[in-house]
């Protein structure tokens, strides 16, 4: 959840429109973009608490336009020059009234923040949520501002794709249309803060941190450059209150409290409140973001059967954390994608969904879901996603001397393995060290580090890789990839790493740097206590053999031939994931060092234990 870097402005004078004067404190101040009035307000919510609003109005008057809000908790913009960037260039040549509104706590708003407000209780008319300051503040809009037709829509990236998400559980019947943009869904497992209850360490810390320490935005001063250091030498994860925060981070103590998928973290999901698809909406992800890769495909899957009236969609493109809004998007990292992605998503995706819902304007003709197709680098439009009427499902399965390939295993040695050291003491970093803080403002490698490339570990011993000969054809996966791991440690407790790899031939013509060059393509953890349940965690058995389901998540990505396939396992991701201590505690937060513990890991690929990935392969 990335905050934006634009800041919300001391202000002496708190500005509103003159139809607004009976709603809140009110003056009109000149406009700084000749093209929009600008207006400032302290919108009041049912409760009786006041959230900092401003609105730009384009000074051209005539037709009614519709407005267009995003709620954010990163501080609203300065001016109206943030219109004439990326992510609102061209929705603000169609024409919107364009709000933007601090939320809750947050900046000048008034109220208390709470990371990820859960709905309200619906049973009570005095509670709230941010699903009614979103119904609240569009009611105050559509009394209080003039030049409307009446409608609008909402959208955000990141925390504000969660709040535009929020706000379809009980819209104001004036939002026809929704965009929520890279919003996780479930913070627990799959977006920002755990993934299959293994804690993203680094990213929790430092974000929980910079929302938490004031209202506005403050990051942690590190005394090292290199965070991976830092993390180690932490230790257990019990030093971080002890020395640093003292108690004094809500989030914090909540991963504390709750280790577990309990009630806490169940109230907190979104998906669960969602039973009907209240206006049209557009879901956006990128296949390589390093935030919340999860939230929008769980979003847009979760809507789907809802749709009755086939207007929720899905777009994904090559895109990191909200990268489709900064950019040309025709490259990432290393990786080139041949045109400008970003520019194709504003002005002929969101735009035109934009103007079909909220100005009736024709141009929309998107049937479901539009993909970029990494590898192919081309642009797909589909009538369902995942295509499955396209694809059948094909394993790929681990063999002997580290080949991969299509064909089981058929040998007579049912406990054929492969196995490294997994050891605590020296974790596998996520990326190549030094490992800046997330938010250094020298700059960090955060944003890129999905599309790095892996021989950094490849190699490594406890690294264990498996792959293909040059592919003879195009291989092209479209939908949700599954790894089914069979696995066992001499612990009581694991951590299991899963990456597929598009691995480039050693020539490549038109960029010779590029050769071998290893682009994980999907890649997820799963913390081996909660192979039976997700709440009530369990230690494993030293020496059995457990299979593990793990979904890698939907891409769609094109295998050239010539390329190879590789898949690479491995037990530690560090920092970006917590050091499991291997050997099971009741909670890893309150672990001790001496917890901390090697472990050898086996990884079997025989006939009855067939280690794989299940790939959705494109057949017609």
């Amino acid at each position: 959840m990335r905050p934006s870097s634009s800041k919300a402005t001391t202000l002496a004078v708190v500005l509103s429109a003159a139809a607004a004067i009976a709603a809140a404190a009110v003056g009109q101040a000149p406009p700084r973009d000749a093209a929009f009035v600008e207006t400032r307000a302290m919108v009041p919510m049912r409760d009786g608490a006041k959230l900092h609003t401003v609105v730009f109005a384009p000074k051209a008057g005539g037709t009614p336009l519709p407005f267009l809000l995003v709620r954010t908790p990163y501080g609203v913009p300065a001016s109206a020059q943030v219109l004439q960037t990326g992510g609102y260039r061209a929705l603000a040549a169609d024409g919107y009234i364009f709000v933007f509104q601090d939320i809750r706590g947050r900046y000048r708003s008034e109220g208390s923040f709470v990371m990820m407000r859960p709905p309200r209780d619906r049973r009570d008319p005095r509670t709230f949520d941010e699903s009614t300051d979103a119904y609240d503040t569009v009611a105050w809009l559509l009394a209080n501002v003039p030049g409307h037709n009446g409608r609008a829509g909402i959208k955000g990236i990141s925390y504000g794709g969660w709040l535009a998400a929020m706000a379809l559980i009980d819209p104001h019947p004036a939002v026809r249309a929704v965009s929520p943009q890279a919003p996780p869904a479930d913070m627990w497992l799959g977006d920002d803060f755990h993934h299959n209850g293994a804690f993203r360490l680094s990213y929790g810390f430092e974000y929980a941190t910079r929302m938490e320490t004031s209202k506005e935005q403050t990051n942690f001063r590190f005394d090292r450059y290199d965070t991976f250091e830092w993390y180690l030498r932490l230790g257990p994860l019990a030093a971080v209150n002890e020395k640093h925060l003292s108690g004094q981070i809500p989030t914090w103590n909540d991963f504390v409290a709750h280790p577990d998928y309990d009630a806490f973290w169940q109230r907190q999901a979104l998906t669960p409140y969602l039973t009907r698809v209240t206006a049209p909406t557009l879901t956006v992800g990128g296949w390589w973001d390093q935030e919340d890769l999860y939230g929008p495909q769980k979003l847009y899957e979760t809507l789907e059967p809802l749709d009755e009236r086939g207007v929720s969609f899905f777009v994904a493109g090559p895109w990191n954390h909200g990268g489709w809004a900064r950019g040309d998007g025709g490259s990432l990292g290393r990786i080139k994608f041949g045109s400008n992605t970003s520019a194709y998503y504003q002005e002929r995706i969101e735009a035109p969904f934009f103007a079909r819902f909220l100005k009736d304007r024709p141009g929309w003709d998107v049937t479901e879901a539009v993909t970029f197709q990494t590898g192919a680098n081309a642009w797909r439009v589909y009538d369902e996603w995942p295509p499955r009427r396209l694809t059948e499902d094909r394993g790929l399965f681990f063999l002997e001397g580290g080949g991969l390939g299509f064909e089981a295993p058929r040998g007579d040695d049912e406990g054929a393995f492969d196995s490294y050291v997994s050891d605590p003491a020296r974790p596998v970093p996520y990326r190549p060290r030094p490992i800046e803080a997330t938010y250094d403002p020298r700059g960090s490698g955060w944003r890129d580090w999905l599309v790095g490339d892996q021989r950094f570990v490849h190699l490594r011993p406890d690294v264990l890789s498996w792959e293909t000969g040059p592919l003879m054809e195009d291989i092209t996966v479209s939908g949700r990839v599954t790894a089914r791991l069979f696995a066992s440690t001499t612990g009581t407790d694991s951590d299991w790493i899963v990456k597929l790899i598009d691995v480039y031939p050693e020539d490549v013509q038109d960029d010779p740097s590029m050769g071998g060059y290893q682009l994980m393509i999907a890649s997820e953890v799963f913390r081996g206590r909660y192979r039976s349940s997700f709440e009530r965690p369990e230690p494993l058995v030293p020496g059995r053999v457990d299979e593990y389901v793990i979904d890698l998540h939907a891409v769609d990505h094109r295998f050239l031939k010539g390329h190879r396939v590789m898949v690479q396992v491995q037990s530690t991701w560090f920092p970006l994931i917590d050091r499991n201590p291997q050997t099971f505690v009741e909670n890893i937060f309150l672990a001790r060092a001496s917890d901390y513990r090697p472990a050898t890991q086996r990884v079997y690929r025989s006939r009855t234990r067939p280690s794989r990935l299940v790939l959705p392969v494109r057949v017609r």
